[in-house]
């Protein structure tokens, strides 16, 4: 199998080897191999006519967010857990159901992105291995807390917080004039930190991990792409870990952040180098965190 590069105005064939194929082989059998349990397990859950009555307006509210987040995040490398999971706190959905549903959503938007970014040439396959273990044990170990040992309606006001500040991160991210390259030191602390966090808060892999890397110096495009495919294992790692501790529930949710962040998946690998990074920023960071102060006045 060939694929055609374009150097200097000429089209070139490279011929794709055994392991660049790996990489988007991998993400679709675990797709595949997912939806197949999935189907197996709950398939006593659903009815035609149950599935046809679910697409009400709640449903397309849920398919509304995962559009929205899935273009942020393939954008801007970072805010989906914390777009959706903040739209859905707003909307009333309890924190396990909508961690949950976020994280299960990503096994299968973050696997679109990552075979999209890879399809645009965007990832460094380098930087994906140097974040893919720790951030898998960390988002593994946030996981089986929210799901097994900490109360859900305890940690919602404090996720709500949390939100806020991965927002004010976001936002001072964008108003960074000049960046000087510098070398990222503890990539594997850094990866562990932000999959614990974004299992736990339904959000952080990307405000954490790429804002860090960009605020490094390292070049958005591979940084985003890059990010994004390692994503896709600590999503899995979380979502797995969910499904063993606390089950499935909120199929709703589930389904509607699927269907829209894989149709908005290939629109945000297409749309990174083509959108101004700070004005977005900006305003995803005064949007979540508005959403976080409605989240709390409910609370309070």
């Amino acid at each position: 199998m060939n694929k055609e590069v374009v150097i200097n105005g000429d089209t070139i064939k490279q011929r794709v080897t055994f392991k660049e194929r790996l990489w988007v082989i991998i993400p679709v059998v675990l797709l595949v191999g997912l939806i197949s349990i999935l189907a197996y397990n709950h398939y006593a859950e659903f009815t035609w006519v149950g599935f046809i009555s679910g697409f009400n307006r709640e449903f397309l509210i849920f398919f509304c967010i995962g559009i929205f987040a899935q273009l942020v995040d393939g954008t801007l490398g970072m805010g989906y857990g914390a777009t959706s999971t903040s739209f859905l706190l707003a909307y009333g959905v309890p924190p396990v159901i909508s961690s949950t549903g976020v994280h299960v959503a990503e096994m299968f938007t973050t696997g679109a992105s990552a075979i999209s970014h890879h399809r645009f040439g965007n990832i460094n396959k380098k930087l994906v291995k140097h974040l893919l273990i720790p951030g898998v044990l960390g988002s593994i170990t946030g996981a089986y807390l929210l799901s097994d040992v900490i109360d859900g309606d305890v940690i919602k006001p404090f996720i709500a917080v949390y939100m806020m500040v991965l927002a004010c991160i976001i936002i001072k991210k964008a108003l960074v004039k000049n960046i000087v390259k510098k070398k990222t030191k503890r990539l594997d602390l850094l990866a562990s930190f932000g999959g614990f966090m974004d299992a736990v808060g339904g959000g952080g892999w990307g405000p954490i991990v790429t804002s860090t890397l960009l605020g490094r110096g390292r070049n958005p495009r591979y940084t985003i792409g890059s990010v994004n495919a390692a994503e896709f294992a600590v999503s899995f790692a979380s979502g797995i870990t969910f499904m063993l501790f606390g089950g499935i529930h909120g199929w709703q949710v589930i389904i509607g952040l699927i269907l829209g962040g894989v149709i908005a998946a290939p629109l945000g690998a297409y749309f990174v180098n083509k959108i101004k990074r700070k004005p977005m920023m900006i305003a995803v960071g005064i949007l979540i965190i508005i959403l976080s102060l409605r989240t709390l006045s409910k609370l309070l």
